[in-house]
């Protein structure tokens, strides 16, 4: 599949080839979707936990004798049923909500959400990118032009470096519409939320040195 190479004016420099086993992969909505679960599963933090009558501070002296009083009997007043008791059955930090698939699937479903974005020319190829130092607003007046130009309506940016370009990096973070991605830390969720993934051209071969298993 053949696509357009800009500059960072969005003036046309050509075009490059995406390589068909990575951009031109049929899709499979059931193993994307595995794939979107598996990741959020294995991205959710665990934080809620309650405590059991046995971890409550407190209760170990009987309320009252077993008989003879009347009252119901109880023998702790951190019981369930008691107002600052445990609790029964409640969240625990332990829980583990962990998922697996293998590597080959992954990589697969990584293959189909490219080709989708690349079907749709929401993939925008430059020849080059950089900034003398980290500026919000470079980055603003770049994703805006894709949208007039380019990608029309889209408002969320995946931006994937080649390498860890703090400059680049530093320039998109404060943007709610925009997030910059190594190469080679793709993942399935970011680039399924973005309506564009601008991508210069040095991070190609990344992607296939990295994703890209014979």
């Amino acid at each position: 599949m053949k696509v357009k190479v800009y500059t960072q004016n969005l003036e046309a420099a050509g075009e490059t080839d995406l390589n068909p086993k990575i951009f031109e992969v049929k899709p499979s909505i059931e193993l994307v979707q595995q794939a979107v679960r598996v990741q959020m599963n294995n991205s959710r933090q665990v934080s809620a936990n309650t405590k059991t009558r046995g971890e409550v501070r407190g209760g170990g002296k009987k309320p009252w004798k077993q008989k003879g009083t009347g009252n119901a009997r109880a023998g702790s007043i951190r019981s369930p049923l008691w107002r600052h008791g445990g609790v029964t059955f409640g969240p625990r930090a332990n829980r583990n909500f962990e998922l697996k698939m293998n590597k080959k699937q992954w990589r697969k479903a990584l293959y189909m959400v490219l080709s989708d974005k690349a079907a749709g020319n929401n993939v925008v190829v430059f020849s080059d990118l950089s900034v003398e130092k980290p500026k919000t607003s470079e980055m603003v007046k770049l994703f805006r032009d894709v949208t007039d130009k380019v990608v029309k309506d889209s408002k969320k940016f995946l931006l994937v470096l080649p390498k860890n370009d703090e400059n680049l990096r530093k320039s998109t973070r404060n943007l709610k519409n925009a997030k910059a991605i190594a190469a080679d830390s793709l993942n399935i969720i970011d680039i399924l939320s973005a309506d564009a993934l601008v991508v210069p051209q040095a991070s190609l071969p990344i992607i296939e040195k990295t994703y890209l298993k014979v």
